[in-house]
C-alpha cells in the first residue's frame, strides 16, 4: 500500500476501535504533512479529561519496523508525557506486538488486532488475520527461489555471508537475495556483521517455514518392490547412478541414517531425472496403494542442497529432511523432532 493509503485506512481503523468506547469521545483526529512529528494526532476526552494520543504508521508491522517506531513515539512522549502512543500498520506480528507491549505503547493493525491501554481504556482483540497482507510476504519467503536462500542460511547457520556468495550457493540472483534479506531482517531474524549477513534467529525462520512448508508441491510416485527398505534404497541408488540421475533420501530413509533409532517401513527418495526411465530400469510399476516406495519429483532442485553421502547412499540435508517429515504419517513428527534437536546443536 502507498503511505497515503495507509494512514488514510489507518485513520479509519482507529476511529472503528475507538468508538467502541462508550465513554470515550474523539474530539478530534488529525493526519500530519510534515516530515517531523507522528504521523496522526489524536484528542480524546474520557469523562470529561483530555487526553493526546500519538500514533506512528508504517508500512510493515514486523519487528525491525515496531522497535523504530517506538522509538520515535518515546521522542514524542518526551515533549508531552500525558500523551499515549500507537504504533500502526497494516499487519502487526505476534512479535512485534510483544515489542510494543513491553515499551507501554499500544498497536493497531487495519485489521482490528490490538492492544490499546491507557487511562481506564484496554482494549485487546486477537484472531482477525490480514490474509492479503500475510499471504503476500510469505509467498516471497517461501517460493521455490526464496527457500533456496533459507536453505544456504540454515544449513549454515553461523557463517557470515556477502551477498554475492549467498546468491551464488543458492543459485539466485542478487535482487532475490536482497529481497528475502529485506524480509528476514524485518523480522530480526537476520543480524548484519562486519563480515555480512548471519542468522540471529534459526530456531524461529524454522518454525514459520515449517508451517508454511507444502510438501504436497512435489509429484510423488507410488510403488511397491519385493525386497527389504535398505535394498530397496540401494537398488534406486545403484540405478540412479548408472543413469546418470541425481537423487536422495529424504523423510525417514534419510533420518535413519542421521538419527538411527528412527524405524520406518517406506522409502522416500527424491530423484533428478524422468521417472519412467528409472522404473522401466528397475521392472516397478507406479501402485494405486499398498506402496514400500515414494519416489519424488521435486518442486524445486533446491531440496538436493547441503546433502551429504552416508554408506555410498545420498541423503538430503538436514533441514530438508526435518520439513518432509513434518508432513509425513507414522511418527513423522516423533522423527523431525529427533533431527532438530541435532541441528540445535550447530546454533
Amino acid at each position: 500500500m502507498k503511505e497515503k493509503d495507509v494512514i488514510q485506512s489507518a485513520l479509519t481503523a482507529l476511529k472503528n476501535c475507538l468508538d467502541q468506547v462508550p465513554f470515550l469521545e474523539t474530539e478530534r483526529m488529525q493526519a500530519s504533512n510534515l516530515d517531523k512529528g507522528p504521523d496522526i494526532t489524536v484528542k480524546v476526552r474520557i469523562r470529561g479529561e483530555e487526553r493526546t494520543l500519538f500514533v506512528e504508521v508504517k508500512n510493515i508491522g514486523q519487528p525491525r519496523m515496531a522497535r523504530l517506531a517506538t522509538y520515535q513515539i518515546k521522542d514524542f512522549l518526551s515533549q508531552k508525557p500525558n500523551a499515549y502512543g500507537i504504533f500502526m500498520a497494516p499487519y502487526i506480528s505476534q512479535e512485534a506486538g510483544k515489542i510494543c507491549e513491553e515499551s507501554g505503547i499500544g498497536y493497531l493493525d487495519l485489521s482490528g488486532n490490538c492492544l490499546l491501554s491507557f487511562d481506564t481504556i484496554y482494549i485487546r482483540q486477537t484472531g482477525a488475520i490480514n490474509n492479503n497482507v500475510q499471504k503476500r510476504v510469505l509467498r516471497s519467503i517461501y517460493s521455490p527461489k526464496g527457500e533456496r536462500i533459507l536453505r544456504v542460511l540454515l544449513t549454515y547457520p553461523k557463517r557470515n555471508w556477502k551477498t554475492a556468495e549467498l546468491a551464488q550457493a543458492a543459485d539466485v540472483s542478487l535482487g532475490q537475495v536482497a529481497n528475502i534479506k529485506k524480509l528476514l531482517m524485518d523480522r530480526e531474524w537476520l543480524q548484519n556483521t562486519s563480515e555480512g549477513i548471519t542468522l540471529a534467529n534459526p530456531s524461529a525462520l524454522l518454525d514459520e517455514w515449517s508451517q508454511s512448508y507444502n510438501f504436497q508441491r512435489n509429484k510423488a510416485i507410488e510403488c511397491y518392490a519385493l525386497a527389504e527398505i535398505p535394498e530397496i534404497e540401494a537398488k534406486v541408488a545403484e540405478t540412479c547412478r548408472m543413469l546418470d540421475f541425481g537423487y536422495a533420501l529424504t523423510g525417514f530413509s534419510s533420518a535413519a541414517r542421521i538419527a538411527p533409532m528412527v524405524r520406518y517401513q517406506k522409502a522416500s527418495i527424491y530423484i533428478n531425472g524422468d521417472p519412467s526411465s528409472l522404473l522401466e530400469t528397475l521392472g516397478w510399476k507406479a501402485v494405486p496403494s499398498g506402496s514400500n516406495v515414494s519416489l519424488l519429483v521435486p518442486y524445486d532442485e533446491g531440496v538436493f542442497f547441503g546433502g551429504k553421502e552416508i554408506d555410498s547412499i545420498n541423503i538430503v540435508s538436514q533441514v530438508q529432511t526435518f520439513l518432509d517429515l513434518q508432513n509425513m504419517r507414522g511418527r513423522g513428527q516423533e522423527a523431525a523432532n529427533a533431527i532438530r534437536s541435532a541441528m540445535e546443536k550447530t546454533w
